[in-house]
């Protein structure tokens, strides 16, 4: 009896230890891309990053995707690169905005913390968007938003432009103001797998009009 004891333990460490090692790979490699993306010019960036993100859902054991799904997969669908829809904005303090609480499956919950108005997306997309601190241990960046292709030709719970702490983060201009290129707009997991919980854009950050940059549905 002990040695099986012994035995499962040891199965349940070695299982630790792959789902782990596997999960810092991926971040990790993520975390090389975007480095990468923020080193090349605008296009060639972009190109770059569908590349790598199709390489690690068609490869990595940390992908979206079902292993059955990966034996089919072909690529991410996205919409044609847009330059019009890069823009690079100042921030103002966010006010009259409350923190919003979400339930994340089994991470527990999580605290979006707003503290950051954009200036500069309103003539363009009809409306300024709200920055998120995600509350917790170390902490980061995040903006999720919803757009008028919501439920059609994208996700319907809308996508994600920043999550600092997967290092999807763009940078900044040479002048300090941030780079929010909708471009490189992506689904959150929950979108390809129930098995996965996500936060989903907030009221507040749907903008009136269609967003054809980024991760989009599938074509018929």
């Amino acid at each position: 009896m002990d040695r099986i004891i012994e035995t499962a333990g040891r199965h349940r460490a070695d299982g630790v230890l792959e789902r782990f090692s596997s999960l810092h790979d991926w971040r990790r490699q993520v975390a090389d891309l975007y480095a990468a993306v923020r080193a090349m010019p605008e296009g060639e960036g972009w190109a770059h990053w569908r590349s790598v993100r199709d390489r690690l859902f068609r490869e990595h054991t940390q992908s979206p995707l079902s292993v059955a799904r990966r034996a089919q997969f072909r690529g991410i669908d996205c919409f044609a690169y847009d330059p019009g829809l890069r823009f690079s904005v100042a921030l103002d303090p966010a006010t009259d905005r409350e923190m919003i609480e979400l339930e994340a499956g089994k991470d527990g919950s999580v605290t979006l913390v707003p503290f950051a108005l954009t200036r500069g997306l309103e003539a363009a997309l009809g409306k300024e968007l709200t920055l998120y601190w995600i509350d917790g241990y170390g902490g980061g960046v995040f903006l999720p938003f919803g757009d008028a292709t919501n439920g059609q030709e994208s996700f319907a719970g809308g996508r994600y432009l920043l999550d600092t702490i997967k290092s999807a983060d763009l940078g900044c201009d040479g002048d300090g103001r941030l780079i929010l290129d909708f471009n490189f707009a992506y689904y959150p997991s929950c979108a390809y797998s129930e098995a996965w919980v996500c936060p989903l854009s907030p009221i507040e950050n749907r903008l009136p009009v269609p967003v054809r940059g980024g991760e989009r549905n599938a074509l018929p």
